[in-house]
């Protein structure tokens, strides 16, 4: 069983089960699928209820802190005890691509180049993982919720919102893709 567990699986396995997710968070406690509320749920739990963005009962919500940490232990799982012992595969054209803008180690699931510590105190690095965190996290909030909240739960309700969001954080990962990450690979 081990080994089944080890090998890659088809990319529709995942689709299938976080697809049914919405409707058994729904059956189970009319609960809606999202991830980037949670910090708001931490920080309400832990910081004084001084600003009113975090002046609610939070502990109604505590499912969710239960279900990302569910993640986060599935994750670890997955990366220590289950992990791949395959090497990672990358289309040959992407690395040539990457390896003209100076990304060229594909060891790991993410460039060590560009995401790591080291990579963290270059002007290339603080931009891809601090500047882009932060955007990410501003956008998320400003969007009224992630991907997964819009583009899984908001568009199987049908709201509009959530297709404008969804199209939104397409658009903005093509633009990035095709047009910036070029440009701030060079840095």
């Amino acid at each position: 069983m081990l080994d089944l567990l080890k090998q890659p699986w088809h990319w529709s396995v995942a689709g299938v089960l976080i697809g049914l997710t919405v409707p058994f968070l729904y059956l189970i406690g009319n609960k809606p699928f999202g991830i980037s509320s949670s910090f708001r749920h931490v920080c309400a739990a832990c910081l004084p209820n001084n600003a009113n963005y975090f002046n609610y009962d939070w502990k109604r919500e505590t499912w969710n802190l239960f279900f990302v940490f569910g993640i986060a232990l599935g994750g670890a799982i997955g990366t220590f005890v289950l992990a791949n012992p395959e090497a990672i595969k990358i289309d040959a054209g992407v690395q040539q691509q990457l390896a003209a803008q100076g990304v060229t180690d594909f060891t790991e699931i993410v460039p060590a180049d560009v995401f790591s510590w080291k990579g963290l105190f270059t002007v290339r690095g603080f931009v891809m993982i601090v500047v882009g965190g932060f955007l990410v996290g501003f956008g998320t909030r400003y969007a009224g919720g992630c991907t997964s909240g819009h583009s899984i739960t908001g568009i199987s309700n049908l709201q509009l919102s959530s297709l404008i969001a969804t199209v939104c954080f397409m658009t903005g990962g093509f633009i990035m893709t095709w047009l910036l990450l070029p440009f701030i690979l060079k840095l």
